[in-house]
């Protein structure tokens, strides 16, 4: 492979980048603008209001008092800090760990921005009648807790906070942190969710497993924050949030049950069948979000380039997304591409994929200056299979250009995925592998 080669695929992740860099900006504009719009009312009085449809000032903050609601619904529903959850209940978080204890609880009026991880505004509803704010600590662990509880003026209004937080949680753009596993509930409200935030560690991650739910009125928010080897089973956290929602529940006349937890992936705002920005790997070096742009269909690196040829393979269709860094200074060549590829049958997605894991196998047969090593072979179920490689190829005056490759099936389509690897930005073997599953996993939303 040339090296005018790599700078081409270079330079259409810089262009990407450049693009990102833009809409940020618009949209910083564009927000900034929104605070400081002023709407002039009655009497010739002027009020600011803030681009998202809420105040942050005392006088617009819900209120724990039973009757400091604004109106509309129940005011005085679930008006005591007597149906939060207390220590005993949150002992249900880790049994094995020692006593909790409530560490603080506070109400709309004095409620942080930010209560649970990847919250983006102080209130998921901010017409709401009154939001609850709980914290837990357990001394002999320091593992810490959070209960947010938010009451809505109808059901309605509580089903549109619900999916306010969990599209937080599917978009969030904090640095350094993963989406390494999620689920669908049942049995807690009407309908939950549990993701499964993962930050690496030296010697142990940091694991941050949040439960939301709604249930007549109320979403309700567990967080359980802790640190190990490797991620928590959502079984604790479900528990407690079925405790939780059954003390809220005997006041507010909602119904809850045996609460239960399926594999099943956050919805995103991403195109249908790619990953989203949570789902890209933590890379030690940058502590900026990851940001997706729509991709051109990847050239391959050498080893895959000829059996990636479309033209030949014949799919039903394909698309490509690309993903980068834009405010991280990284070369240009950074970016992780992807793509997804439909096929009229599992068969046929199945030897379109055979034909480049062969391709690759046997690069170090048909490229001279090319080293291939295995870095895993991947499975999910039944239903995803594929490998990936480490490859690097000699260009001359002592260049090396390295790339990981991944491909993968996943019913009828297959799924390709490329790293180039840079100084102090490469990607352990397990972390592309899993990388590679979600995409796959994710593919199944590609029509």
């Amino acid at each position: 492979m040339t090296g005018s080669h790599r700078a081409s695929r270079g330079g259409s992740r810089a262009a990407a980048r450049e693009a990102r860099r833009q809409q940020t900006r618009r949209r910083n504009q564009l927000i900034g603008a929104g605070a400081a719009a002023l709407l002039v009312i009655g009497g010739g009085g002027i009020a600011a209001v803030n681009a998202f449809g809420g105040s942050d000032s005392p006088g617009d903050a819900k209120s724990g008092n039973k009757d400091d609601g604004p109106g509309g619904g129940d005011s005085g529903l679930l008006g005591d800090a007597k149906v939060l959850l207390d220590g005993t209940a949150a002992k249900q978080l880790a049994p094995a760990s020692g006593a909790w204890a409530v560490a603080s609880t506070d109400d709309g009026s004095n409620a942080p921005d930010k209560a649970f991880v990847c919250q983006s505004q102080r209130f998921a509803d901010p017409a709401g009648i009154r939001t609850w704010i709980r914290n837990f600590k357990n001394p002999s662990t320091k593992e810490t807790a959070v209960q947010y509880v938010e009451v809505s003026n109808d059901e309605a209004a509580a089903g549109k906070a619900y999916s306010t937080i969990t599209g937080w949680l599917s978009a969030c753009n904090t640095p350094q942190i993963r989406l390494v596993a999620s689920y669908t509930t049942a049995g807690l409200g009407s309908k939950g969710v549990v993701a499964v935030f993962g930050q690496p560690g030296d010697k142990s991650n940091k694991y941050r497993t949040i439960s939301v739910s709604t249930a007549g009125q109320a979403t309700m928010v567990v967080e359980f924050d802790t640190t190990a080897k490797t991620p928590p089973k959502p079984d604790t956290v479900i528990a407690t949030a079925g405790a939780g929602l059954q003390r809220i529940c005997a006041e507010a006349k909602c119904t809850t049950g045996t609460p239960t937890a399926t594999p099943g992936l956050l919805p995103t705002t991403e195109p249908p069948g790619f990953m989203a920005p949570i789902d890209l790997p933590v890379l030690p070096s940058i502590d900026k979000p990851w940001v997706s742009t729509s991709g051109t269909t990847p050239k391959g690196t050498g080893c895959e380039t000829d059996k990636l040829d479309l033209k030949k393979a014949k799919p039903k269709s394909s698309k490509s997304q690309t993903y980068v860094v834009p405010e991280a200074k990284v070369p240009a060549e950074f970016g992780l591409d992807t793509m997804v590829v439909s096929f009229a049958s599992p068969a046929a997605a199945g030897n379109y994929v055979s034909a480049i894991r062969k391709a690759v196998d046997n690069c170090k047969k048909t490229q001279s200056n090319a080293t291939v090593k295995q870095t895993g072979d991947v499975a999910l179920g039944k239903s995803i299979t594929g490998e990936s490689w480490r490859a690097s190829y000699e260009t001359g005056n002592d260049k090396t250009f390295t790339y990981r490759i991944g491909i993968a099936v996943s019913g009828s389509r297959a799924v390709y995925v490329l790293y180039p690897v840079l100084e102090d930005l490469d990607i352990t073997n397990a972390g592309f592998n899993e990388v590679l599953i979600r995409a796959a996993e994710r593919s199944a939303a590609y029509k």
